[in-house]
């Protein structure tokens, strides 16, 4: 159980240019007296010795007050299952109900009608080639009834060849049912339809995005949360009766309004109620734990269901649960905050109080709300610049753009990663298992060396290990060795996704944080909508998707060199900070051998040190900031924003 927190008293808090300067005030000290509870439940004062007190001066501080991560909390945790499971359903459905078998050849009705078998109508009627088996796309343009009066049972390879007159055969040994892809026969001429409609999902990713996003800023979290899962409620369960191409493809374009909106938003809600030192628990297990299991879980729910309408009924229908959202979530207290309904987010406060079992002295209420005014003065300061601010001088329109670019790589190869499964040469639902549980020991292995190591070093190892690997399983044979090293080229990407935008809400200018990360954000939906089109590369050369994401893995690790530290720094608040950041330090500083320097010393010497500020800061960006810019929606990749930033603290 956390210890009773003690009473902060009121401090006449320093400005540094209309910011608090919390890494002064946590130094300071003070008398305080200790809160405790008699066995009848009244609070009493007792002496204590004089010792350092925190003055409530932002949101997190209040925390400690109502419990850090109490049974409330606890509470919201397991509430995030539900939602990590629509993600993962959201994002992975598809790929399910577009599948279309390896082996698939022209449909000859009339061989059907004389009771061929088989092997007999592909013997007969399909041209067939030593490398690559029985053709896909033709069929021998002969009149089937006579070649059957002649008694002719296997074809001359000198007929005439025609393109599939009466549609396709599928064989159903490894994919076990009907896709929409096969019902509709999108293969050959048709192929990439379901690459098309893959990036239409993501449009309409970008689309919900802008609109749920200025829902949550006007209207609040819950409602856009609600919203946003009705919406791929509807659009899901209407995939399952849809005629043709393009009523699929607008239902998968409103589908994706539920795209990581569905999960964000309830993610966003649970870090801001956990204390920091909770977080990277929080943050990171509920996308190891809950977000694999979904993950993993999918691939089995198709094969058993066997019926891509019903398997789309029933990843979708779960998103109703969402219309209970209010009666068992609470608002964002920051979101009220920022719209001056300091009550309403005093009124929830006090219920978590009251659930974790916890008493809290009414002074720490009245100094939340002095924060409260404080914060709603910086917002309107902020509010004076804009996006183009960050491309105004050359050292920090260098690094935004160079963030944009790696973003983007980072973005394409993880998806481009996702889809290539099932060129691997493997059994479909068991590779696609085994390359979505990467994502546990990835969380895992980033909790535990990101800030020993620092984000650009391991930024750039693990996308360089991406890449390699990917490059080398083009070297070896087709089958589990190739499969193997795609997979690790899988779990590198993981950490790297990971790494993305937390580094972006780093090292961007507090002024312009939301917003540039924002940005950031949607250029990877762009390159999002291109790495369907990657894979599809494979029906012009196997290797070819590979191959590219290989390249790109290792030029997006190289760029990430470029960009400074973060680790152990004061993070830019201003526009002149966020130009000088970084000024001084080498390509080759590693943070481990860095030699650790006191909070006071000057921080233009490029030496490496531990900022007070570094948690609130990130969370600032990561929670308010966000949906202030109507964009930002996504987790992983948003939820790398919250990983590992307040360990340490």
């Amino acid at each position: 159980m956390t210890p009773k927190p003690e009473d902060a008293q009121s401090y006449t808090l320093p400005q540094n240019n209309g910011y608090v300067n919390s890494a002064f005030v946590s130094n300071e000290k003070s008398s305080s007296a200790n809160l405790s509870n008699n066995t009848n439940g009244d609070v009493r004062h007792t002496p204590q010795p004089t010792q350092p007190s925190r003055p409530i001066i932002d949101f997190d501080d209040l925390l400690p007050h109502i419990g850090d991560f109490g049974r409330y909390q606890k509470i919201l945790f397991l509430l995030m299952i539900p939602f990590a499971f629509f993600v993962a359903f959201v994002y992975f459905s598809q790929i399910f109900i577009t599948l279309v078998p390896e082996e698939h050849w022209c449909a000859v009705p009339e061989l059907e009608n004389l009771k061929y078998t088989l092997d007999e109508r592909r013997q007969l009627a399909i041209p067939y080639d030593e490398n690559d088996g029985y053709s896909k796309c033709t069929m021998y343009a002969v009149n089937f009834t006579y070649i059957h009066s002649l008694g002719i049972r296997k074809a001359d390879p000198n007929w005439p060849k025609q393109s599939c007159a009466y549609g396709w055969e599928y064989n159903f040994t490894e994919i076990p049912y009907s896709t929409v892809a096969t019902e509709f026969d999108w293969v050959c001429e048709n192929a990439f339809l379901p690459t098309l409609s893959q990036s239409i999902f993501f449009m309409g990713a970008i689309v919900g995005g802008l609109i749920f996003g200025y829902i949550a800023d006007h209207y609040g979290r819950i409602p856009a949360l609600a919203g946003c899962n009705i919406i791929g409620f509807v659009a899901g369960v209407a995939t399952a009766f849809v005629g043709n191409f393009w009523q699929f493809s607008v239902c998968r374009f409103f589908v994706g309004f539920a795209f990581d909106n569905c999960f964000t938003m309830m993610y966003i809600l649970v870090l801001e109620y956990t204390g920091a030192k909770w977080r990277t628990f929080v943050a990171n297990m509920s996308i190891a734990i809950f977000f694999t299991i979904a993950s993993c879980g999918l691939p089995w729910m198709a094969y058993y269901i066997a019926d891509w309408k019903m398997f789309a009924i029933v990843t979708s229908a779960p998103l109703i649960l969402a219309v209970f959202t209010p009666f068992v979530v609470p608002e964002s207290a920051r979101w009220l905050v920022s719209q001056g309904r300091t009550e309403e987010a005093t009124k929830i406060l006090k219920k978590f109080e009251k659930i974790n079992g916890r008493k809290v002295s009414p002074q720490i209420y009245k100094d939340f709300d002095e924060s409260c005014k404080r914060m709603q003065e910086e917002e309107a300061e902020n509010a004076n610049y804009s996006l183009l601010d960050l491309f105004k001088t050359p050292r920090l329109r260098r690094i935004t753009i160079l963030l944009i670019v790696i973003w983007m790589v980072i973005s394409l190869v993880f998806d481009g990663h996702v889809r290539n499964v099932g060129s691997l040469g493997l059994d479909f639902f068991i590779t696609f298992t085994i390359a979505a549980a990467t994502e546990f020991p990835a969380d895992t292995l980033l909790t535990l060396t990101l800030d020993r190591w620092g984000r650009r070093w391991l930024a750039f190892g693990t996308m360089v290990m991406s890449g390699t690997f990917s490059l080398l399983a083009v070297c070896v044979p087709v089958g589990v060795p190739s499969a193997a090293l795609a997979i690790l080229g899988r779990f590198s990407v993981n950490i790297s996704y990971n790494i993305g935008l937390q580094y972006a809400a780093e090292l961007l200018p507090t002024v312009v944080r939301a917003q540039g990360v924002a940005f950031i954000h949607i250029m990877g939906y762009v390159a999002s909508i291109l790495a369907p089109f990657v894979v599809y590369l494979s029906h012009i050369m196997h290797e070819l998707p590979l191959i590219v994401l290989g390249i790109l893995g290792i030029f997006g690790g190289f760029l990430s060199l470029y960009l400074p530290e973060t680790l152990n720094h004061e993070l830019p608040q201003t526009l002149a900070d966020g130009e000088e950041f970084g000024r001084g330090q080498g390509m080759f500083d590693f943070p481990c051998c860095a030699k650790q320097v006191d909070d006071d010393v000057d921080k233009e010497c490029g030496n490496f040190q531990r900022s007070h500020s570094i948690g609130q800061a990130s969370l600032r960006a990561s929670t308010r900031g966000e949906y202030s810019s109507s964009m930002l929606q996504r987790s992983v990749r948003s939820r790398a924003s919250f990983k590992s930033i307040n360990t340490k603290l």
